[in-house]
């Protein structure tokens, strides 16, 4: 097959990252046969340093035009003062809106043989940590009105958490049909003893899982779910909430696996194209120093492969090159405990090696 490939390196470990995983697409396009035309595009702190903005317009129109893009990470501290409209994570939230992508997808697994570098207990871990994360991603409290002002108590900012019925009822369809080709179990999170916007979300949950009675279905509130993720997360398969739910309790669970360096992520809507990234930041205190853990990075192409353009076998061969690297007992810094260490090139070197194996 032909692909055009965005690929947005960012700011931070971002380019280091993006390079490995576009070295495993070279690989990949080469051993299966396929054409990956990758092009690159500035996002980010580094956008607003060259373009002024931290998304481009030129940048859109690529993405916009491409079958996926791969994005690596954005933001850093030397943009930590400019006003919110100017600051790189708003590069981000417009590629989710302009490009229509309301779902974001975090799996979180933990490798048994990285066992040892999870904060759990033995006895947690021993029962295993699998869970699908569906975010809510261009709704909810990060797109709603804003402002300030000035009040009796002096100034006062605000955020808006608005959801209609659509929002909600179209990513809970992509959370109960992904409950169906994984365990059958869905558990949808929110705050609906407190917050209005909850309530609706649970109210239209409740409609939307008539439509699934294959699935078995339950509600938490979000303070409750932050303690079961911890006290045993083997309780859940998917998990379903809002923007700033899904925004905390992903990067939470992304830590029983014990690094945030090795979890991927999708963000998909209803058009053709894609965007993937690891969910981790752009981590600037260790950027240029060849220690980053590219591994969330591959894993993110390989979830691209899987999920925008129906390439198992090939998705499947760089989850397995992974873990064959993993089971070698290579590792980056953030993962070291009980195995080697090694830096970006490294590892990437190594998952290579064992994907033209």
């Amino acid at each position: 097959m032909n692909a055009n490939l965005v690929l947005i390196p960012g700011d931070g470990i971002g380019p280091e990252i993006i390079g490995s995983a576009a070295e495993v697409l070279r690989i990949i396009s080469r051993k299966f046969n396929h054409t990956f035309s990758m092009k690159e595009a500035d996002a980010g702190g580094c956008a607003i340093d060259r373009h002024g903005v931290p998304l481009p317009d030129e940048t859109l129109k690529a993405c916009l035009e491409s079958d996926s893009v791969l994005l690596g990470a954005v933001g850093g501290t030397q943009w930590e003062t400019l006003p919110g409209h100017l600051r790189p994570e708003r590069a981000l939230l417009g590629l989710r809106k302009e490009l229509g992508l309301f779902a974001n997808l975090r799996p979180v697994k933990l490798q048994k043989v990285l066992a040892a570098a999870s904060p759990l207990r033995q006895d947690i871990t021993d029962r295993g940590v699998d869970v699908l994360i569906v975010r809510e991603l261009t709704g909810g409290l990060y797109f709603g009105e804003r402002g300030r002002g000035e009040g009796s108590m002096g100034p006062y900012a605000y955020d808006t958490e608005r959801y209609s019925v659509e929002e909600i009822r179209r990513i809970g369809v992509v959370a109960f049909e992904a409950a169906r080709k994984r365990r059958k179990k869905m558990c949808s999170v929110d705050k609906a003893n407190v917050l209005e916007s909850s309530r609706l979300w649970r109210e239209t949950m409740h409609v939307l899982k008539q439509e699934y009675p294959d699935v078995q279905y339950s509600d938490m509130l979000v303070d409750n779910a932050a303690m079961q993720l911890i006290r045993d997360p083997s309780q859940f398969d998917v998990m379903v909430t809002s923007n700033l739910f899904g925004d905390i309790l992903s990067d939470e669970a992304s830590q029983l696996t014990g690094s945030i360096g090795l979890l991927a992520s999708a963000s998909l809507g209803k058009g053709k194209c894609g965007l993937y990234e690891p969910i981790h930041g752009s981590a600037p205190d260790i950027a240029g120093k060849g220690v980053a853990n590219p591994i969330a990075t591959i894993l993110s192409a390989a979830m691209m492969l899987r999920m925008s353009f129906d390439l198992a076998q090939e998705a499947d061969a760089i989850e397995a090159a992974v873990e064959a690297v993993l089971e070698q007992g290579y590792r980056t810094g953030d993962i070291a405990a009980g195995g080697l260490s090694v830096g970006t090139k490294e590892i990437t070197e190594k998952i290579i090696e064992a994907l033209e194996a």
